[in-house]
This record gives C-alpha cells, sequence and structure tokens, in this order.
C-alpha cells in the first residue's frame, strides 16, 4: 500500500485587497502598534504623490511618520545597514514597506535587523539559521506593493545582494511576515508597459516554478496554476492599457498567488536568474522571463506530464508544446528579449555565474539537478536563443 504523503504548509498574512485600501494604512499601523512608522521606499517613489500622500496620511492620523529611500533596485546590504541608521535615529518602532519587490525585501530585512546583534549574514535561509534571532528585536512590518510581481508583501523572506561576493542571499526569519498587506490596485496604475510586463512575469516564473517543484504541497499546486490562468488573462490588458483597473487587480492577486505558492520551493529560472540580477544589476522579473523557455525545455522530461495537465486549465491544447509556445509568444508580444543580449549580458562571466547557480538556495527545488555545466549550458543556450 502506498504511503500517506507527509508535508508542513504555511498560509500567508492578513491581506486588505482592494481600490482605495490604502486610505487604512494609519489604521493598520496602529493596529499592530505601531506610533511612529518609517516608510521604506526606492529612490523614485519617494517623490511621487501616492508616497508623499501615504506620508501626509500617517502624519495626520498623529503617527511620527518619515520616509527612507535609500535603495537599489537590487537591494544591497549598504542599504539596509543605511535603513538601520535611519530607523534607530528617527526613533521608529516599525517598517511600512512601500513599494515593488526591492524595497518591500529591504524594507521587511530592516525590520527584522532592528534589535539584533549578530551579523545579518548570520541569518541567511540554510537550516535552523533562522533560530539564531532574537524574535522580540523584529520590528513590526506592514507591506504596501506597488507592482504586481514578486509577491513579497505575503513573504517570510528578503533578497539581499552581499557586496564582497555579489551574490543574492536570501535572509530568512518566519516573523519577518508582514502583519498586514494592503493591496491597492490603484497604486498599480502608473506602472509603465515594460515594468508592467516584467513584473507580471515574475510573477509568472513563481507559479511556474512553485507548481513544477517536487513535493507533495496541493494546496500550492492549486494556487499557482490558478496564479497562472489569472497571468494568461490580465497581463495582456494591464500591458495594453495601464488603467484597466480589473486587469491591475487580478494581477496584484497573480503575484500575491506566486509568492504564496512558492513555499513549495523555486527552481533554475531563479537560480540561473539570481547571478545575472547581482552581476549585471538586470530587472530580476524581465531577467526570469528571459530564461522561462529554456529552463522549461531543460526540465521537460521531469514536468510534461503536468505541464499538460497545466495546459488544458488555462484553456490551451493540453501539451507540453502548446505551453511552451504560449510563453515564448507571450514574451514577444510584451516586448521581452528572447535572448541575453537583449539584456546586455555577454560570456565573459558565463564560468562565475555557473558556479553560483547551482549554489543559489532556488536551486534546490528544481526538478531536474542543476551543475555547473548545465549551469553554463543554459546560459549559453539563452545567448545564442537556442530553445
Amino acid at each position: 500500500m502506498t504511503a500517506s504523503p507527509r508535508s508542513n504548509w504555511n498560509y500567508p498574512t492578513a491581506i486588505r485587497f482592494g481600490a482605495g485600501r490604502i486610505a487604512e494604512l494609519a489604521e493598520a499601523c496602529e493596529s499592530v502598534g505601531m506610533t511612529a512608522p518609517l516608510i521604506v521606499t526606492d529612490p523614485f517613489l519617494a517623490t511621487q504623490p501616492m508616497t508623499k500622500d501615504a506620508l501626509e496620511a500617517l502624519k495626520a492620523a498623529g503617527l511620527k511618520a518619515a520616509i527612507f529611500s535609500e535603495i537599489k533596485p537590487n537591494p544591497v546590504e549598504t542599504n539596509v545597514y543605511k535603513g538601520l541608521e535611519a530607523m534607530k535615529a528617527g526613533g521608529h518602532d516599525g517598517v511600512v514597506a512601500f513599494g515593488g519587490g526591492s524595497a518591500l525585501d529591504a524594507g521587511k530585512v530592516i525590520a527584522f535587523m532592528k534589535g539584533q546583534t549578530r551579523p545579518m549574514w548570520d541569518f541567511e535561509d540554510i537550516g535552523d539559521w533562522w533560530t539564531r534571532a532574537d524574535p522580540n528585536g523584529i520590528a513590526p512590518i506592514i507591506a504596501v506593493p506597488t507592482t504586481a510581481g514578486t509577491g513579497s508583501e505575503v513573504g517570510r523572506a528578503g533578497v539581499i545582494t552581499q557586496e564582497a561576493t555579489h551574490t543574492k542571499k536570501v535572509i530568512f526569519h518566519p516573523l519577518m511576515m508582514p502583519r498586514i498587506t494592503i493591496c491597492d490596485p490603484e497604486l498599480t496604475v502608473g506602472m509603465p508597459p515594460h515594468i508592467t510586463a516584467g513584473t507580471g512575469l515574475d510573477a509568472l516564473a513563481h507559479c511556474i516554478e512553485a507548481y513544477c517543484a517536487p513535493g507533495y504541497h496541493p494546496m500550492a499546486d492549486g494556487i499557482a496554476v490558478e496564479g497562472i490562468r489569472l497571468v494568461k488573462e490580465y497581463l495582456p490588458r494591464a500591458y495594453k492599457d495601464g488603467k484597466d483597473i480589473e486587469a491591475r487587480a487580478n494581477m496584484m492577486s497573480a503575484a500575491a498567488m506566486g509568492a504564496t505558492a512558492f513555499q513549495k520551493g523555486l527552481g533554475a529560472i531563479h537560480a540561473l536568474s539570481h547571478p545575472a540580477g547581482a552581476l549585471y544589476d538586470t530587472h530580476h522579473g524581465l531577467t526570469n522571463a528571459v530564461f522561462m523557455p529554456y529552463v522549461l525545455v531543460y526540465n521537460r522530461a521531469a514536468i510534461e506530464e503536468r505541464i499538460a495537465r497545466l495546459a488544458a486549465y488555462i484553456g490551451l491544447e493540453p501539451s507540453f508544446q502548446a505551453f511552451l509556445d504560449w510563453v515564448i509568444q507571450l514574451r514577444k508580444d510584451l516586448g521581452v528579449p528572447h535572448t541575453l543580449d537583449g539584456l546586455k549580458i555577454d560570456n565573459a562571466r558565463f564560468d562565475e555565474m555557473a558556479a553560483m547557480a547551482p549554489e543559489d538556495p532556488t536551486a534546490g527545488g528544481n526538478p531536474v539537478p542543476i551543475t555547473k555545466e548545465s549551469a553554463r549550458r543554459l546560459y549559453e543556450d539563452a545567448l545564442a536563443g537556442v530553445i
């Protein structure tokens, strides 16, 4: 008789979803005990009306609020330490992580590190390293995504680049999960088409890799396939008309669903993308999109049956080839380059990247093992455009 499956599952945070919900930001901060929130965002968003309005709303509610915005598109450790300085100097007791994946990740790690005495790298997502942290030193977090891609608003980790090694590291703790997430699709209306495409395809990558990851997690699988359906139906609409609030809302859902699902695992798309992003500072979602079809083909023998079921669910012919063709056409329709040349990546650092990819924490979730040799081959294929 076949043994019963065994696994551990988690579900994400409380989400306030809907147009106009940003008006609840001050009340949300107060509900988790914040009296002096620090808004962590990026330099561009710091100048935008939505961010200034959020700051003024917090101040109008009697909260001692301020903005910290020294965050790079791929956050580095210096960004975190400067954020900690700002947090301590201003007497802030919580973080409002406001923006795309970079601001959300950095904001969560800043809040996590506020009361820690050990170096940040002591909490990398390796084994039980998270148990080294003092849970009482973690400041509360409210997440406000302004893009629809990373899903970091429902995650328990932040990706930070270690500057000495140019390596992306995952800092993890269960209490890094935001207490409340405000998903207001109106905040994403101003995203330009290329950012809409990159972030939306990041959500797709999360859903695909979670669905294909080995292991037993039917809840994650179900969330992932519905997330993929939402991307198929609504990403082209959001790309074509940025003011399509229904499309924006559904893409925001798909982003959160991808991050909820990938607790099951990620894979080679991310394992290849992280070194590229760390060394060339490319947009994470766009980089994932470039690698997507190459990795699907690499994994084909292990995932063909699953992908055929997925294809049927989202309204395609029930075959691996139909799904692959859809991915390639979607990338083309959204202006995504087919090769690494479109990201201004050549083969100069392929040896270095190929050594980094199998060591990336996401590599272990790939259904086909990733080696230095296979990573190098995938980089070469992605440069040559060979599917």
